[in-house]
């Protein structure tokens, strides 16, 4: 079952929610090997979109677009240009689908991480949200070309963000504020990282919601 670009409002208000929850666990972890804002920039973010899309009708496409537009143009610091990037892409490459399957879904995720790939150095392994948004989006190119359902892509889609964020615990932080503590920086969770599949994962759940699967 595919899901529909118009029903996105209930999805991105859901990834708002998300964030909002974990506002101050994701500060509290970024506190421990940076400067600790990460929630608060996060929050301040996505509480905003979610009060700007609150009485709109917005398709999920446009919805993503306005988001990181939001990120990149008015919260900055570098969470904005790296959300920024990475949430308008992917509302770019759906704003004229109505519907969205496992396929599309997977070409978003990955035109997304492309974008992303132009402007950060950072890759698997360098202890940031690329630990996370990676191996998501390699799971659902997968899942895409075994072609399973969007539901079990995105289940499989939360499985590979959760393993991924759960490695950043045991890397050396080589980005950022983390990286002037070397080693020190191990034993910690990146915020980005959570942050990312906090987002994936709200998301997936949404969509699946939507879809009844």
């Amino acid at each position: 079952m595919s899901f529909n670009n118009a029903d996105g409002k209930a999805v991105l208000l859901k990834i708002v929610a998300a964030i909002k929850e974990n506002k101050d666990y994701l500060s509290e972890i970024d506190g421990l090997i940076a400067d600790g804002d990460h929630g608060m920039n996060m929050n301040k973010g996505f509480s905003m979109f979610g009060e700007r899309i609150e009485d709109e009708e917005i398709t999920f496409a446009e919805g993503l677009d306005e988001l990181g537009t939001l990120l990149l143009t008015e919260i900055g610091g570098s969470m904005g240009p790296i959300y920024g990037t990475l949430l308008m892409e992917m509302g770019d490459v759906i704003e004229d689908l109505e519907v969205i399957d496992t396929a599309e879904f997977a070409s978003m995720l990955a035109s997304g991480y492309d974008e992303l790939c132009d402007i950060v150095e950072a890759r698997v392994g360098d202890k940031t949200l690329m630990d996370t948004l990676t191996p998501a989006k390699e799971v659902m190119q997968k899942a895409a070309k075994d072609g399973k359902s969007l539901a079990e892509a995105l289940t499989e889609m939360k499985e590979a963000a959760v393993a991924g964020r759960d490695s950043t615990k045991d890397l050396m932080a080589r980005y950022g504020r983390s990286s002037r503590l070397g080693e020190r920086s191990i034993g910690v969770l990146d915020a980005g990282a959570v942050s990312c599949c906090v987002i994936l994962t709200a998301m997936a759940d949404g969509i699946i919601e939507q879809i009844g699967g």
